[in-house]
């Protein structure tokens, strides 16, 4: 059988999934401190992130905010096999509280469809598990850039009871329906769209970028509740808790910039919650309006 980057990667992701939540963490907070220590792309556009979106921190805070996220994304790197891996009843017993439970159990009971955004911030992929353990849920997803990692991506997934969903209009149209019919949608809210999908430039920490409105979409559509929710990382491996907040007015606008800017500032308000936690890595604002400076390559310009 030959070796590709697939199996190589499923091997990994077994491998690690056979340690324990403690030992996962600290090796995770191992790997963020390294990549502190010395020059890498996870630091350098931690860094340009912070510096934009925090400009009210001084310069030493925001220092130490980007070590602490560093460590952080080390922790979701290494905790991720736990929750692809891991017996669902284990990963379950990982969540230790959980608070606005009750924002989605009664619009259920009014037979609202309820569209959950979920930020990469905390453990994103055992929210999604807590979800999909207690409700019939579908979830949105792209492709991954290994088309042979899409099989186990969606096994793993789906162990918990979701349907994941493609993100395309194929997948909009079945996810509206599902909310019709009082189901329950997540979605990740923070990823730049490509630029043939829809997406309106709003503000995100004061920054206008591009900004899916797919999700505002199933919203408007459905006459759906929406919420955004994540997992919290507790201290010494302790666990997570699971928070659930309302999204701002406006999310469901026919005006695609009114409902993108709610969006993001509904974002933005959970990441301030925990902003060691957010993943402060991804290029989150490659695609500003067209002609502003790019910040991870200041040479060029958004296009």
């Amino acid at each position: 059988m030959a070796i590709t980057r697939t199996s190589l990667a499923v091997f990994f992701l077994r491998q690690a999934g056979k340690l324990s939540l403690r030992m996962a963490q600290r090796l995770g907070r191992l790997l963020g401190t390294l990549s502190w220590w010395f020059p890498s792309r996870s630091k350098k556009v931690t860094t340009a992130n912070i510096d934009l979106c925090l400009p009210e921190l001084t310069a030493t805070q925001r220092q130490r905010l980007i070590r602490s996220s560093l460590r952080h994304t080390g922790q979701t790197f290494l905790e991720i096999p736990l929750m692809w891996e891991w017996p669902v009843e284990k990963c379950m017993g990982l969540v230790r509280e959980v608070e606005g439970l009750e924002l989605v159990d009664d619009a259920l009971e009014k037979g609202k469809g309820v569209v959950l955004l979920a930020p990469h911030l905390g453990n994103w992929e055992l929210a999604g598990i807590y979800f999909s353990s207690r409700y019939q849920m579908a979830a949105l997803y792209s492709p991954p850039h290994l088309p042979d990692f899409e099989d186990y991506m969606i096994r793993v997934r789906e162990r918990a009871g979701s349907v994941l969903v493609r993100g395309d209009r194929r997948g909009l149209a079945r996810m509206v329906g599902i909310l019709k019919g009082g189901g329950i949608a997540g979605i990740l809210p923070d990823q730049s769209p490509h630029k043939n999908s829809g997406y309106a430039y709003g503000p995100f920490f004061g920054i206008d970028v591009r900004t899916m409105t797919l999700a505002s979409k199933m919203i408007a559509k459905s006459g759906a509740a929406a919420f955004t929710t994540f997992a919290e990382r507790l201290k010494d491996g302790e666990g997570f808790r699971i928070i659930i907040r309302p999204t701002e007015p406006g999310i469901d606008s026919s005006d695609p910039v009114e409902a993108v800017s709610a969006l993001n500032l509904s974002v933005e308000k959970c990441v301030r919650e925990i902003p060691e936690q957010y993943q402060w890595e991804y290029k989150r604002f490659r695609h500003r309006t067209p002609g502003e400076i790019n910040p991870y390559n200041p040479s060029k310009r958004c296009k």
